[in-house]
Formats: structure tokens, sequence, C-alpha cells
């Protein structure tokens, strides 16, 4: 009387009388045989992600004691967070640092998540902090080119890329991307093409965020390249393939790096979003130290990809060598990424004539060594750049992403072209069109000290400068604002698939 009481209650729960239909139909086969005759034809396969999941699910529980989760919603809340799942790719050192920044986000937001990044190119060593906490994972294979990731910038660093073993790397890491979306992930793709092919022919839900291509590039700026011609016919700087992949049903979101280029796809049917700019979170506001305060300021930013990186070092040290007549004194920081070596560095200043001197000069500032040469003092650091920037006057730079982010933060700089594979005058150019002219490229080490000196004078031209770069990035709250829109997308699909 009791059991028929129960099921009195609890009749009108459409799940319950499933459940108990189910029960009644008794062995496996007879209930896939009940359910045909309910339903009728089988429906079309769920897509991956659903699978995923509801394989998951069905390896794990009783049929009957999955339809009975419903009954205990901190059970089904418990099982749903353990299943939550996303993958990042990333193409670059400078995608590395926004993927981390917005995977950080979501850790806080989030903590339950199972978050993994996947490098596709380089070694992603801007993970290795977060991967030992134990919160993020780093899957698949890598390689580290010799073009540093630009090999579309030159067809000898192509033929590099390809002896050093690059197609054969980019097999494995498409089959390991397709092994690893049948769990069931959300993948999120950061950088431009090349992610986005693997995202969109993984199968799987993506989002996409579109981090190194602006319309700022030719749709102002100081100078024109050929190519702004090409891009104003198409109304933005993405391609037609890149933005049919973009439309695709399982793309569930678009973020770029500004509103004008958000604008520009959405005339090509892309429902893009600017939520904000992930690339200027992560820089704390200090006041300027008082050791500081007798000096004129500048940061010299090298790049993180050697070699290129210790010569572009020797030639901006060139350039600040020549205005070291400079009154009152000067001091340069040299923030450093992940290469080149504080070894690599000092050994140039010592070629240069700059003798070490005492850390203990520039206490508090976090210095790993200092250098002097006359009025000129070189403070070298590692991981010191979102420390270092808020201090600088001026910016020394043939860096891709650390010279946005220092423009970003309203502080001018200058650039100084080489032989790349990154950092040539193209893309020097370019740069410069996209944060408005608050980054200028100088032909020489001696055009460089010049403007330099001009700069450090004008205070009214580097405050123009500076509103112009920080207009053009964006201010900071992107990484939170794309981890609430990530986790948003999750539990859309948390409810379709019906755990």
């Amino acid at each position: 009387m009791q059991a028929f009481g129960l099921i009195c209650q609890n009749w009108n729960n459409g799940r319950y009388k499933l459940l108990c239909l189910l029960r009644l139909a008794g062995t496996r086969k007879r209930t896939i045989h009940f359910l045909r005759r309910i339903f009728g034809k089988k429906k079309k396969a769920a897509p991956r992600f659903e699978l995923g999941i509801k394989d998951l699910q069905s390896s794990a529980l009783p049929l009957g004691h999955a339809a009975a989760l419903d009954l205990n919603p901190r059970l089904a809340d418990r099982i749903r967070h353990s299943t939550e799942k996303v993958l990042f790719l990333s193409n670059g050192h400078g995608e590395d640092l926004i993927a981390l920044q917005v995977l950080q986000a979501l850790h806080r937001l989030r903590p339950s998540i199972a978050c993994e990044i996947f490098p596709l190119v380089g070694e992603g060593k801007v993970f290795t902090s977060a991967i030992s906490e134990g919160w993020l994972r780093k899957v698949g294979p890598s390689l580290r080119l010799p073009s540093g990731g630009f090999s579309n910038q030159s067809l000898k660093g192509f033929f590099q890329d390809i002896l050093a073993g690059l197609l054969v790397v980019t097999w494995k890491q498409w089959r390991f991307m397709r092994r690893q979306v049948q769990a069931g992930s959300l993948v999120v793709a950061v950088g431009d093409l090349l992610p986005l092919i693997f995202s969109w022919l993984s199968g799987a839900p993506f989002v996409f965020i579109g981090t190194p291509k602006s319309d700022y590039t030719w749709r102002t700026g100081p100078n024109s390249a050929f190519s702004d011609y090409y891009h104003c016919l198409k109304g933005t700087e993405w391609d037609p393939w890149e933005y049919f992949l973009m439309r695709s049903n399982r793309c569930k979101l678009v973020a770029v790096r500004d509103q004008l280029t958000a604008r520009g796809l959405r005339k090509h049917g892309v429902l893009a979003k600017f939520p904000g700019n992930p690339m200027m979170d992560g820089f704390p506001k200090c006041s300027l130290p008082i050791v500081l305060e007798p000096y004129r300021r500048l940061i010299l930013l090298c790049g993180s990809r050697s070699p290129e990186a210790e010569e572009n070092f020797q030639r901006l040290l060139l350039a600040a060598g020549l205005i070291q007549d400079q009154k009152p004194p000067l001091a340069i920081f040299v923030a450093l990424g992940s290469e080149p070596s504080v070894e690599q560095i000092e050994f140039f200043l010592d070629d240069a004539g700059y003798r070490r001197i005492s850390s203990l000069m520039f206490q508090g500032i976090g210095a790993q060594a200092c250098w002097k040469k006359g009025d000129c003092s070189v403070l070298i650091g590692k991981g010191k750049f979102s420390l270092w920037s808020s201090w600088a006057e001026v910016g020394l730079a043939t860096a891709g992403t650390a010279t946005e982010q220092l423009v970003g933060l309203g502080v001018p700089a200058l650039s100084l072209p080489g032989n790349g594979p990154q950092f040539k005058k193209s893309f020097a150019f370019r740069q410069s069109r996209l944060l408005g002219g608050a980054v200028l490229p100088c032909k020489s080490p001696s055009i460089l000290a010049q403007h330099v000196k001009e700069l450090l004078y004008d205070e009214r031209q580097r405050r123009k400068l500076g509103l112009v770069g920080s207009k053009r990035m964006g201010s900071d709250g992107g990484s939170n604002a794309l981890a609430s829109l990530i986790l948003k997308l999750l539990l859309v699909q948390e409810q379709h698939i019906g755990l």
C-alpha cells in the first residue's frame, strides 16, 4: 500500500512516470524495443559534445539510478560539475599569455572545472606556474619551431619549420585533438587561423577568441599599406575562409579585440562580440619607488624568441648608448620573458662596456641584476614586465604582445625593425597602424635615440600618444567577461544534455 501511495503521489512527475515504465519494461533489450514503440524511429546522433557526457553517464551509472538523479538535485549537481571540461588551444607566445589570463579567470569563477591547455606552437612555458599549482593540465604534442611560429612571413622560415618536423607534429596534434574532444570538451581557440581550423574540424562546439587582427590596422593609422585596399574591399581584416568557419553552427562565441573589428565581422554574418581585451588584465597599479624618482625611465622589450630576441637586444642597447649623456641619469628596465636568459643579456652588457653593480642600490625594485655605464643604469628581471611597465616613461620595443600592452597602459614606444622572423619592417609598421602611431618604427638606432630624447622632454606629446594607445587597446576586465560567457555556454550545454 505504501508503494502504491508513493506512485500515486509522484505520478504527475513526467520523469518519475518514465522511470516506472522503464522498470516495468524489464531487460535492456525489452526496454529499447519499448522505447522505440513509444517514440518511433531512432533520432539523429547527438553532437560529439553531448555524446561524450552521455557516454560518461551511461558507463558510470545504471539506467534507473541515472534517471533517479532528478530526485536528488545535490547529487546531480555534483556529477554535473565533475564532468565540466574546457580545452584551450593557442598558437604563439602572445596567445599563450591571453589564454592564461582567461584560464585564471575561469578557475577563479569555477574551480571545479577541468582546465586543459594545448599549445599548438612552442612549448607553452608561460603555463608552468599554473600547471605546478595543479589546476591546469598541459596536453598534446608540441614542437619548438625555428621560425618561432612565423613561417607564414618567410619562405626561409617555412622550409626550416618543415625540416624541423612541422608536418609530422601537425598531424600528431590533429590526431590527438580528435581523440581529446571525444571526452566531451568545450574547445576554446585563442589566436588566428590554425586554432580556428583545429577547433572547427574537431566536431566539438567551440569558442573563438581572435586576438591578432584588428580593423584599426587598415581603417586608421599614420601610414598605409597595399594590403589595406584588400581589407577595405572585404570590410574586415579577417579573411573569407576565416569568417566562414566563424559562422559554423558549432561556433558558440566569437570574441575579438575591439568594437570596430566586431562590427566588421557582423557585416559578414558573424555574431562577433567585444567583451573586453584580456591583454590588458594582470597589471597592478604601483606608485613609483622613491629610489627611482631621480631617474628618467625607459623599458626595453626585446621579445621572447631566440635567437631573434638577442639580436634585437643588442641593437636596442646600441640605441640606448647614444642617449647616455641624458641629464638627469637614465634607468633602463630590461623586462625578460621565458627567453633570453639573464646570463645572455649580461654577456652583451659586459661586451658593451657596462659593469655589474650591487642590487642594493635599487632595493625593492625586484631586479635580478644591475649594470651601469656612465649615468645609465640597466636593471634586469624575469617576469617583471607587469610591475615595471607602470614606472616607464617611454618604451624601446621589438616585441609583439608586450609592446601592445605597454602602449595600452599609456606608455608610448619606439621600435627598431630587424631581420625577423617576427619583428620585421612589415610587422613593425602594421603594429604602428594598429596602435594609432603610439609606437613609432625607427630606421636606425641613432634615429630612435633622437626620438627618445624628444619624448622624454615633451610630456604633452607623451600624454597624447599614451591616450591614443589606451583607447586602441581598451580597458582591463576582458578575462572575467570572457570567462563568464564561457561558463554560460557550459550551463547551456548541460541543460541541453539533460543530466
